[in-house]
């Protein structure tokens, strides 16, 4: 696994905790060699990841819309900084140069972005591995629900473990690594879907 996307907060939370968790998620992706792929800002937890995988060598990429650079939130320092026409394009290209995705805490913009991601993995788009550094507990009222769905019969519970939770970077790194699909069989996924029309 080279690279992972992150989403996470354009903010740091009440407590500190978060932006320790980003930084240790930053390091366990310097030590592994991942490069990380982000929302492109320097706000928020986004800015704490980004700042350290800068710090301690490691790649990162940002990939922000046009009206947010605007704004003046976007990172200047980075490895690399795509600006695209909008929230749409920025996460189909997000997923394109991510070999894996990780939701961090943050708010509404967060749980849509993954939920893109979850929803493309249940529709056999992509195959590649997602999780949820579970900070603090942060992500236990969301499995729990899921696990709501599971049991009223909205979702399937071959799709509750789409999301692999865990509060430990490396352990979930390792995880993550664990489930990645071979290049050719995300391939294969990704020429399927096209195929029947889901991604083109």
């Amino acid at each position: 696994m080279k690279s992972l996307a992150v989403y996470c907060g354009a903010a740091h939370g009440v407590n500190p905790v978060y932006a320790d968790a980003a930084r240790g998620l930053a390091r366990a992706m310097v030590e592994h060699n991942i490069a990380l792929v982000y929302g492109g800002g320097k706000v928020g937890l986004m800015g704490v990841i980004a700042d350290e995988v800068l710090r301690l060598g490691g790649e990162a990429t940002g990939v922000i819309p046009r009206a947010l650079v605007e704004r003046e939130v976007g990172h200047a320092g980075l490895t690399r900084l795509f600006v695209v026409k909008d929230m749409h394009e920025r996460k189909a290209m997000m997923s394109d140069l991510s070999e894996g995705f990780i939701a961090m805490p943050g708010g509404m913009g967060t749980l849509e972005e993954l939920f893109e991601m979850v929803t493309w993995a249940q529709l056999g788009i992509h195959a590649k591995p997602i999780g949820l550094l579970n900070v603090n507990g942060f992500y236990d009222g969301l499995r729990a629900f899921v696990r709501h769905q599971v049991e009223e019969g909205f979702v399937r519970p071959e799709h509750e473990g789409l999301m692999l939770a865990g509060s430990d970077p490396v352990e979930l790194i390792r995880r993550l690594r664990a489930a990645a699909p071979a290049p050719a069989v995300q391939a294969a996924v990704e020429a399927d879907a096209e195929a029947r029309g889901l991604r083109g």
